[in-house]
């Protein structure tokens, strides 16, 4: 595959703006029309860079398609992009690889099949799926390892990975506490993907507990090294997205605090996975995040 790789995205899903930021990331965006895009936090971060040098240059988006005519109108005035498909499957004969830039789970699989099949790269917003056998069988459709690419651009936020100097301050890692606005279902993910980075020989899951109270939901894992981490999500409570990581000489919070170079990072990695042809995230590794939110999808009960 060439290097200036074209992309087809569809979106939107409710209270998702990612189909407006993941296109400006690689096209460049009217300021004028971004603004009246109803997500305020997106022209706020991209009024912020420095475009066109911004810009992901090996990548293009040149098409879209969502469920809305208007919508896929004004997502591709804001973010330049050129052509509107009725039919999403049409992306198949136009595109390279495809940004399914929706984060409702429970139709993940259905719009993934084809492209899937197609043996196109996609990458799919957070989270891949609700449960590991919803997960397992979207990855079952690949035409090999690699194809799909899956997780929260936290995971490549470098404010929320252990440089050097903190690694000091903290030691071995003993614990780590996550915590996050929102729903467990769709935001959880974004505290457990830099948590598993931090512990990469945590070993099995030992034991599991979780408890809700109204919108906040709390899950405790055990891992087979010794190490717990905890994920606290909180609803509507405005709390700071942030990493609590208790180790044996100290501990350290730290806090998230760039949400584009967190995508721009993200879809950095999408691409060039393709260019490269490597895998970026093996399946494993995208099974034991799906596994963790289903643990906390459970209750006492």
């Amino acid at each position: 595959m060439n290097k200036n790789i074209n992309l087809g995205v569809i979106g939107l899903s409710e209270g998702n703006g990612h189909p407006y930021s993941w296109s400006a990331i690689f096209n460049g965006y009217d300021k004028n029309k971004m603004e009246n895009c109803g997500y305020p936090v997106i022209p706020n971060y991209l009024n912020k860079q420095k475009f066109p040098d911004a810009k992901i240059k090996e990548g293009k988006v040149t098409h879209i398609w969502t469920q809305d005519i208007n919508l896929s109108k004004h997502i591709a005035s804001a973010a330049l992009i050129e052509n509107i498909v009725t039919d999403y499957k049409e992306l198949i004969e136009n595109v390279d690889a495809i940004l399914l830039a929706r984060d409702d789970a429970e139709n993940h699989f259905e719009f993934a099949k084809p492209f899937l099949k197609a043996g196109m790269p996609i990458y799919i917003d957070k989270p891949l799926a609700l449960t590991v056998s919803e997960a397992e069988k979207i990855i079952s459709l690949q035409s090999y390892e690699g194809q799909l690419f899956s997780c929260s651009a936290y995971r490549y936020a470098p404010e929320l990975e252990l440089i050097d100097e903190k690694k000091k301050i903290v030691g071995n890692i003993l614990s780590i506490r996550g915590y996050v606005q929102k729903s467990w279902e769709k935001y959880a993910v974004h505290i457990i993907e830099p948590m598993l980075k931090l512990i990469p020989d945590r070993g099995e899951i030992t034991d599991s507990k979780m408890q809700r109270s109204g919108d906040k939901a709390s899950l405790s894992v055990f891992f087979k090294n010794g190490i717990d981490i905890q994920i606290k999500t909180f609803g509507n409570y405005k709390v700071p997205t942030s990493l609590k990581i208790i180790g044996t000489k100290g501990n350290i919070t730290i806090n998230f605090n760039d949400t584009f170079k967190a995508f721009r990072s993200t879809l950095r990695n999408f691409i060039d996975g393709i260019i490269n042809k490597d895998i970026r995230i093996p399946s494993n590794e995208i099974i034991e995040v799906i596994k963790i939110i289903e643990l906390g999808k459970k209750t006492n009960e």
